[in-house]
């Protein structure tokens, strides 16, 4: 007689629902977007981006003990790796994001952001020879039109009065480092994702204190108001602790080509945040805009890979496997 199957829990059921999980990382990717630029001018930047990594440390650290002790010698010999991940997807790309925010609106950095799964596909090519099929390129097209109509409000002719200052730039370079993160996350060491990610936040946080210390030397002070205690609260818990482990889980499940779309919802979500909290009004042109973005997500993300040699799977782009 069959044993009965035990009930899955919704953590089981979550941590292997890539769409899903791609879904929720770029919901609370928008917020932090939309957050920084509100906050602007009262947290510090680089502060708030050093005590992003620590908090989301400390708060991983329970749940990754155990794993980081199993782990510890596989993470030691991926040390140079591991380094490049912080730098990239932690230090630096979190540093000129907020830091960008100081300079621009939020209009011009969503409408930046949008460009990222370009980037994914840019450093996928470059380093693995991983290509984007036809569906993906026809996915990223779709979604990023999209995203153009709902930042532009459906006149088109918008686009050519747009002014990118040097916070925009920041805002793109970030982005830039960002694909290269996503990229290498691939070539990620067999370990659990909460000793890869609490490795990777620790080292992060060690990067950017040399530029936190300046930055309080320099004058700007983290007010510990009720601002700033909720403004890190969110970005410790939302935007870094669960986004990190659904965006590195949602890779390791698919793949970055397939995965890179799901980015244009993060000025998709940003829209919508803007209506709900700023009071902004539901019109045509946003349902058109999500309506071609959420097409060009399922679009592309069903595309299966093109690999640049057929039969070399280490080469095309294929994963480690998690051991979660």
């Amino acid at each position: 007689m069959p044993a009965p199957s035990q009930p899955r829990s919704p953590f089981a059921w979550l941590n292997n629902q890539p769409y899903v999980l791609l879904t929720l990382a770029s919901l609370f990717w928008a917020g932090n977007i939309v957050l920084a630029r509100y906050v602007a001018g009262h947290v510090p930047p680089l502060t708030l981006s050093c005590i992003r990594w620590i908090g989301t440390f400390l708060m991983l650290w329970p749940f990754a003990r155990t794993h980081l002790a199993r782990d510890w010698r596989t993470l030691l010999a991926h040390w140079p790796l591991l380094l490049l991940l912080a730098l990239t997807g932690f230090a630096v790309n979190n540093a000129l994001s907020y830091w960008a925010m100081q300079y621009t609106q939020a209009l011009n950095g969503l409408l930046i952001q949008s460009s990222a799964p370009l980037f994914v596909a840019l450093w996928s090519l470059a380093l693995f020879g991983v290509r984007l099929s036809v569906g993906q390129l026809m996915g990223i097209a779709m979604s990023l039109t999209g995203v153009l109509v709902i930042l532009l409000r459906g006149d088109l002719g918008a686009l050519g009065a747009i002014q990118f200052n040097r916070g925009d730039l920041m805002f793109a370079s970030a982005l830039l480092v960002f694909g290269l993160y996503s990229a290498v996350m691939t070539r990620r060491p067999a370990v659990h994702q909460l000793s890869l990610i609490s490795c990777c936040t620790a080292m992060g946080a060690v990067l950017l204190l040399p530029l936190a210390i300046w930055e309080y030397s320099s004058g700007s002070v983290l007010t510990p108001d009720l601002l700033s205690i909720a403004t890190l609260g969110y970005v410790v818990v939302f935007a870094s602790a669960l986004a990190y482990l659904f965006f590195n889980r949602g890779i390791s499940l698919i793949g970055p080509n397939r995965a890179a779309p799901f980015l244009h919802l993060v000025p998709l979500f940003g829209s919508v945040l803007a209506i709900v909290l700023l009071g902004e009004e539901l019109k045509a042109f946003h349902l058109a805009g999500y309506a071609l973005v959420i097409g060009g997500v399922i679009v592309a993300s069903r595309s299966p890979l093109r690999p640049a040699r057929a039969g070399d799977q280490r080469k095309d782009g294929s994963l480690r496997q998690d051991t979660s």
